[in-house]
């Protein structure tokens, strides 16, 4: 999978995620942000190193007011980044992971300023497990500019997906001295975050997120793991981008 048609299928995963997305299917609107900037995060899933990546912004589920509440379904689509082990010292003798694509649905219940959704998605490309998110995000609206969530998400996965990024088999323990592992599904991650949108200008915004996560169950317990803590902060600018049908 080529990083055009990455950045592709996260455009269309923000487009068809977000509340507004269901208003242009009655004929009415849709919008989103969207923009650049730079994200700060571990190097692979389960390392102690950060480093800086650009973060592509496509998104803000729920930056329109005038949904009504009650249950929605919309299609779920995410992308992994590829794992090249020759790039980390301490996954040189494993086999490499190309770029994932994920495509599944979200159900979400949005209840005044409280949304609680959950999503499952099957993987192509890199993996081809099953992957998913239960969890909840709460709206404040401090001003007609600035807006926080602040969420929390538990991440599960069967054990295809976990197998891929965190198990290590009898030729890679061969290669590399790490014991051999076999991770089993279930739930891999925890997630707590706070995301602000600050609309410094007419349909321009500055956009941040601070996300801590740990990892958890067999995921968290993997040789391949450094350290079970997954911080990362993204600062970026995005553009309101409007649509109407």
């Amino acid at each position: 999978m080529t990083r055009l048609t990455a950045f592709a299928l996260l455009a269309a995963a923000a487009a068809l995620s977000t509340p507004a997305m269901a208003q242009s299917l009655d004929g009415r609107s849709f919008s989103f942000d969207a923009g650049l900037g730079v994200k700060y995060s571990p190097e692979f899933m389960g390392s102690d190193n950060l480093e800086a990546s650009p973060w592509l912004i496509l998104k803000n589920a729920d930056a329109d007011r005038d949904q009504p509440d009650g249950l929605s379904f919309l299609p779920s689509l995410n992308y992994v980044g590829k794992r090249d082990a020759d790039d980390y010292q301490d996954l040189r003798g494993l086999s490499d992971i190309g770029y994932a694509g994920e495509v599944g649905v979200k159900m979400s219940y949005r209840m005044g300023d409280l949304t609680s959704y959950g999503a499952a998605r099957k993987g192509f490309g890199g993996h081809h497990g099953v992957v998913g998110e239960l969890g909840a995000k709460y709206r404040i609206e401090y001003s007609d500019k600035l807006t926080l969530w602040t969420g929390a998400e538990l991440g599960m996965a069967s054990d295809d997906f976990t197998d891929t990024y965190f198990g290590v088999t009898g030729a890679e323990s061969d290669a590399t001295g790490k014991r051999a592992y076999d991770p089993a599904g279930g739930a891999y991650i925890a997630r707590v975050s706070l995301e602000a949108r600050y609309e410094f200008m007419p349909e321009t915004s500055l956009m941040g997120r601070l996300t801590y996560g740990r990892l958890l169950g067999d995921a968290g317990d993997s040789p391949l793991v450094e350290t079970r803590n997954q911080p990362s902060i993204s600062v970026g600018v995005a553009r309101r981008l409007n649509f109407r049908f």
